[in-house]
């Protein structure tokens, strides 16, 4: 009998350690992993952007082509191609926007819904990105408020859009959420929209949190920061 309920115990004692350390690895390993990623892809991406206004002769001199007339390219799966900044999320929060959403793009950044529209331009863009785990990159998404600035840069021109709700939560099969004319926003026809998406509740999957936002400005990045972003 001894044997047994010491066989037992040392077995509860193992498999806690091993729930301990499934816990460790979920909550702190993939954040730095997931941080360390985020962060090679801005790198990878101001490098590009710099290379490009190079190429470009944007550098200076007479025949020099401002940032704001290259045309980013198209997009390409699972490529970074724009940083975004929540000031919500306080000034330091800036991630990188990825084309796609699968699982592999979502641990290195927020991910482009491939259907949707590119940044800055006529339809809907919509973004997703993990609430927990990988960074916890939307960990703050509920406390988004309407006027809330969110801004966005391609490396030739500044987005600012505003949020106009609350999150929105509803299921995940509600693709009309991220439609040109996202259903239940309140728009009545089209614009230049932002849709971000993320999970909930907040260590689950059962339902989605909803934003939309509306383009309110553009600027060249030669001319500075948006003002969203000056303390």
């Amino acid at each position: 009998m001894r044997v047994l309920v010491r066989t037992f115990s040392e077995l509860c004692v193992t498999v806690g350690a091993l729930i301990v350390l499934f816990v460790v690895y979920v909550l702190f390993w993939t954040g730095v992993r997931a941080d360390r990623a985020m962060d090679d892809q801005i790198g990878e991406l101001q490098d590009r952007w710099a290379r490009d206004s190079v190429s470009t002769g944007s550098g200076g001199g007479e025949d020099a082509l401002d940032a704001s007339s290259r045309k980013p390219g198209p997009y390409k799966d699972g490529e970074a191609f724009a940083v975004m900044y929540i000031p919500r999320f306080g000034f330091t929060w800036n991630k990188p926007v990825l084309h796609g959403t699968g699982t592999d793009v979502l641990k290195k950044g927020l991910g482009h819904y491939a259907s949707t529209a590119r940044l800055g331009q006529k339809g809907n863009f919509s973004v997703a990105g993990h609430r927990r785990t990988y960074g916890d990159p939307f960990k703050d998404f509920p406390s988004l408020r309407p006027n809330d600035a969110v801004v966005l840069t391609d490396g030739t021109t500044w987005f600012t859009y505003r949020v106009d709700n609350e999150p929105y939560k509803t299921l995940p099969g509600d693709i009309g959420v991220i439609d040109p004319v996202p259903r239940r926003s309140g728009y009545d026809g089209p614009g230049r929209y932002l849709t971000l998406t993320t999970c909930e509740p907040e260590w689950g999957h059962s339902h989605r949190l909803i934003v939309w936002a509306h383009l309110d400005a553009t600027q060249p990045v030669e001319a500075g920061k948006p003002k969203a972003l000056r303390r």
